[in-house]
């Protein structure tokens, strides 16, 4: 099974930009979309579902704002929207499916760029999210976490970490949150393949040349828990496919 994360920056602006054309190619079994910023009911999805995709949507109850959604060629045994925490739960950010002992969740991190309370939130969503894995692996040990999670790891996954350590989304304290999340028992499935540097998945908008230039950030990840390593076939990153600030990234993997 091969699994698409894409941050699509809005699904209908997307849509214009050619993602219905790039779903005819069947890039993947699975697409996990962020951001969609619409309900299922503002899309063409007949267009979707005539390349053989179900879909799945989990809106934000702000019009225009957040949202998941899941395309899937293989249908699901089950399907939860959300994770039962109310904040996150009315800005969208957490769809889950299930296919058989495995579950994939598709998260939109929050940005904490447009000021400290929102900062200070993402902070508490991290918190949430992370005790939300922990008690779902109880049950469910493989899982498969897709998403735009808003942190760049490491030094070698951002072009220009001096300029940016004081950067939302580069903070210590979104690193050392992620430390711990790949330190409790979960897989970084690209960085389990490709080790070396220049790999981003976003570029700012805001400066038209930096994706030309290549001067971006690795804030898309797909992380699996320990029991689906081994079941890791490849990963990698799409920088060519260009529908919106990020680009895809995937995994493929034995299921």
């Amino acid at each position: 099974m091969r699994i698409i994360s894409y941050n699509v920056n809005g699904v209908r602006s997307a849509m214009k930009k050619g993602l219905t054309d790039w779903l005819q190619t069947d890039p993947a079994d699975v697409v996990c979309l962020q951001e969609t910023k619409a309900t299922k009911e503002d899309v063409d999805v007949s267009a979707i579902e005539a390349l053989g995709y179900n879909t799945y949507w989990f809106s934000a109850e702000k019009k225009g704002y957040s949202g998941v959604a899941i395309l899937t060629k293989v249908k699901p045994d089950a399907l939860f929207y959300g994770n039962g925490i109310m904040q996150s739960d009315a800005e969208g950010r957490v769809i889950r499916a299930d296919y058989g002992d495995v579950s994939l969740i598709n998260a939109y991190f929050p940005s904490g760029t447009s000021g400290d309370e929102r900062q200070a939130y993402k902070y508490v969503w991290l918190d949430e999210f992370f005790e939300y894995i922990n008690e779902l692996k109880k049950t469910r040990p493989k899982l498969i976490i897709c998403g735009d999670y808003n942190i760049a790891h490491k030094e070698i996954d951002i072009h220009n970490p001096v300029g940016n350590k004081k950067s939302s989304g580069f903070l210590p304290e979104e690193r050392a949150w992620m430390d711990k999340w790949f330190g409790a028992g979960l897989v970084d499935t690209f960085r389990a393949f490709n080790t070396d540097p220049h790999h981003y998945s976003w570029w700012s908008a805001r400066f038209p040349t930096v994706r030309a230039q290549n001067k971006g950030w690795r804030i898309d990840y797909i992380s699996v828990t320990d029991p689906l390593q081994s079941a890791l076939k490849g990963a990698a990153i799409y920088p060519d496919v260009k529908h919106s600030d990020h680009c895809p990234c995937y995994v493929d993997i034995k299921i």
